[in-house]
């Protein structure tokens, strides 16, 4: 069981930091939508962490996220609305590993999240943040489905079960980053 949970955490380093893991969606495929706007490369000012977003499929996209020392991780990612909110899933593409096909079956990719508050003309996104999270966990254990492991939250609610978590945190002090402002970056 610990190398389980060995392999599960070694799963996590391939999220982006930060973001809380989730082993299924945040949507159903009646809230997934496919906003055009959004398509291009973006970044915050002053950062050369990008995101670039092309057409992955009929509803779906593809991310290439390149972190600021220019190392690329890919995605695939699913716009959603719920109840009029807007939420960003992404869900990392199986990587490509020297190793064995034994070690990379041990690897669990997982889904993490943000919710969308603006999309045109900059796009403004805001993540479920992790120490809130625990804190709020560990004194609602029952609130929303989920494993701890080695002092880390997996969420393990279904989408339903998540949508709704987090549409009643929405206001929740603390709950959600302070946005971030992605500028669309000029070809």
């Amino acid at each position: 069981m610990r190398k389980a949970s060995m392999w599960l955490l070694l799963g996590f380093l391939l999220l982006p930091v930060g973001c809380v893991p989730s082993l299924h969606a945040l949507y159903t495929d009646q809230d997934v939508i496919f906003d055009q706007s959004v398509l291009g490369v973006w970044a915050e000012d002053g950062s050369k962490e990008t995101w670039a977003l092309t057409r992955g499929g009929e509803k779906e996209y593809k991310l290439v996220h390149t972190d600021e020392d220019g190392k690329k991780g890919e995605f695939v990612a699913h716009l959603l609305k719920v109840e009029g909110r807007m939420f960003l899933d992404l869900y990392p593409v199986e990587p490509e590993l020297r190793q064995s096909d034994f070690y990379r079956d041990q690897l669990l990719r997982a889904h993490t999240f943000a919710m969308v508050l603006q999309t045109e003309p900059t796009i403004h996104i805001s993540y479920l943040e992790p120490d809130w999270l625990k804190k709020f966990l560990g004194n609602q254990p029952a609130a929303l489905r989920h494993e701890k492991i080695n002092d880390e939250i997996l969420i393990t609610a279904s989408p339903k079960e998540l949508q709704k978590f987090l549409l009643t945190h929405l206001k929740t002090e603390g709950a959600f980053s302070e946005p971030s402002e992605l500028k669309r970056k000029k070809s």
